[in-house]
């Protein structure tokens, strides 16, 4: 499934989806098949499979940690009782302290969450075979078919409905064959015995199975069609990654379908415009002209309307890459920036004027840049961007001609 959830991963960014952020809960064994030699028939590890099918998936996903945040849990336990610092000094109503403020609404909500289980193992549901033996000489072949299923749905934190339920099985075919000897030569008794046999791992099938349930789960609920990437399922492990494969795994023609369906939607309602994942500066200028777009990160000090000294090289570059491609910049700043709509509106009004101007100098007109997006005066969300990070807003600068 690994090109299947690349691909869909960039059907995601090509329809502009708003970002969306899912947690995973208990996927779990329900089949009760237990070996006292051999343990748990099926892998316990059902959750980090849906986990690391999401990861594969990327693009304008986010995966929020509801399975295991003990440790999270924790250290808000020491912020609490003031014992969680940074090796920093700070200060708090009007004192310098050397422990962790904490405000609150640092954790960020999900919009959904994945539950469901491992609901089936079926043991040689089909089997055959055949032995031929002369004078105790001859070959054998067996073949034999079991199965697995699962059953995993889709809910709206919020609501609590159950969105997409999929129920899936997956058949594994395994074979024998041999040929044997069993008989004297003269005074000498020979017993040979030759062969080979296989069977498709179990484990494996579970993870295919599970992973082709997360992807038709959010095509789902981002209303987009799973066909489109189903396609490109493999017989076999692929050598590439999904990482590795994204951004070449959607068909041109789907991908100008899955845009067009993208912008049908935000017609209807305002949604937020996602891209692809941010990348640092080195990883932009490397992508080279293969990229349709590069996208820039901006970053801003808490509060700060002022364009840091590290945002000058990133723009230089953003006008060099304008003249060969549209280019677009992502404005974040740390999540811990929780102003009111109006606040956080006004500085953001300043920081792009700021952004404007330094282009301005660089001899970008006024007609080559635009905002793509920015929260509307009543969206209160926080739109995550990584550990410690929030979007603030998209630009562009289209291609200088």
């Amino acid at each position: 499934m690994e090109a299947a959830l690349a691909c869909f991963g960039d059907q995601l960014v090509a329809a502009n989806g708003k970002p969306t952020v899912i947690g995973v809960g208990e996927v779990r064994d329900y089949t009760g098949k237990y070996s006292i030699n051999e343990g748990n028939a099926i892998t316990q590890g059902g959750s980090l499979m849906v986990f690391s099918a999401l990861g594969k998936i990327g693009g304008p996903l986010r995966i929020a940690e509801r399975f295991d945040p003990t440790i999270a849990e924790r250290e808000l336990g020491y912020t609490d009782r003031r014992q969680l610092g940074n090796g920093l000094v700070h200060e708090v109503n009007g004192e310098r302290v050397p422990w962790l403020p904490y405000f609150g609404g640092t954790i960020a909500q999900s919009d959904y969450y994945i539950v469901g289980g491992i609901t089936e193992v079926n043991y040689n549901i089909r089997s055959g075979g055949a032995q031929v033996t002369i004078n105790n000489l001859g070959p054998e072949a067996r073949v034999f078919t079991q199965s697995v299923a699962i059953d995993l749905r889709i809910v709206d934190t919020r609501s609590l409905l159950v969105l997409k339920t999929v129920s899936l099985t997956k058949q594994f075919t395994g074979y024998e064959i041999g040929a044997g000897v069993f008989r004297f030569f003269g005074t000498e008794l020979f017993d040979i015995n030759i062969g080979a046999k296989g069977q498709e791992p179990l484990q494996l099938g579970i993870r295919t199975a599970l992973e082709e349930g997360v992807l038709r789960l959010v095509a789902s609920v981002k209303d987009l069609d799973p066909s489109i990437c189903m396609s490109q399922k493999l017989d076999t492990i692929p050598s590439e990654a999904a990482d590795e494969l994204r951004g070449r795994s959607l068909p041109a023609d789907r991908s100008d379908k899955s845009a067009n369906a993208g912008s049908e939607q935000l017609s209807l309602a305002p949604t937020v415009p996602s891209v692809a994942p941010v990348r640092s500066l080195n990883e932009a200028v490397g992508a080279g002209a293969a990229a349709a777009t590069s996208l820039l990160q901006i970053g801003f000090e808490f509060g700060d309307a002022n364009l840091m000294s590290s945002a000058q090289p990133v723009l230089d570059m953003a006008v060099r890459l304008a003249s060969e491609r549209t280019v677009s910049l992502l404005l974040v700043a740390r999540d811990t920036e929780t102003w009111d709509p109006a606040r956080r509106d006004a500085l953001l009004d300043q920081r792009i004027a700021n952004l404007v101007s330094a282009l301005t100098n660089r001899g970008i007109s006024s007609s080559e840049f635009r905002v793509t997006w920015r929260p509307s005066s009543v969206d209160t969300a926080i739109y995550r961007d990584g550990p410690g990070f929030q979007e603030l807003a998209r630009v562009e600068i289209r291609k200088i001609e």
